[in-house]
């Protein structure tokens, strides 16, 4: 009588949603997507952005979403673990994990977009490098250089009464 188990691995599903702050560094969330995954001993057969849309409802203060659409194989005990870990993730809001048994190898590798993932993480990098660059020139040129005193309580309440009386008559 033998003790070993064979492990079942299967072929599932995922599709995360993460939010837009999240999303701003759309290279991190990938690999963000990757190591979790990972930490699920899945071997991904296929990823890619699935869609950018309003959300039905809020979650978790969010208005908007980002989905990723991921076909792995998995080991069967370790999809509970994978959906633990994305419920303590900070980037991914919910995941929903589905078995993918019913798709061929073809349907499946039709899905994968793993190098325009790669291409749009790039592309948001450079745009918010660029951004951040833009923005900071901004700021120094039009920055005082020294910083205005505030004005004293009592004088702003009269100045705003004053401003007041003039607009009634």
């Amino acid at each position: 009588m033998s003790t070993d188990t064979e492990t079942r691995t299967g072929v599932y599903e995922a599709m995360f949603l993460a939010s837009q702050s999240a999303a701003a560094s759309f290279g991190d969330l990938v690999a963000h997507i990757n190591h979790l995954l990972e930490r699920a001993n899945a071997d991904v057969l296929a990823m890619k952005k699935w869609d950018e849309r309003r959300l039905a409802f809020e979650i978790e203060k969010q208005k908007r979403g980002v989905y990723i659409l991921a076909y792995f194989t998995c080991p069967t005990d370790m999809v509970s673990h994978l959906e633990r870990d994305v419920q303590i993730s900070d980037q991914v809001m919910r995941v929903l994990i589905t078995s993918a048994e019913h798709l061929t190898e073809e349907e499946i590798k039709a899905n994968d977009d793993r190098t325009g993932l790669d291409t749009e993480a790039k592309l948001k990098a450079e745009q918010g490098d660029s951004v951040e660059g833009e923005g900071s020139s901004k700021v120094r040129l039009g920055a005082p250089e020294q910083a205005p005193a505030a004005p004293a309580a009592p004088e702003s309440a009269e100045s705003d009464s004053a401003s007041d009386s003039d607009e009634e008559e």
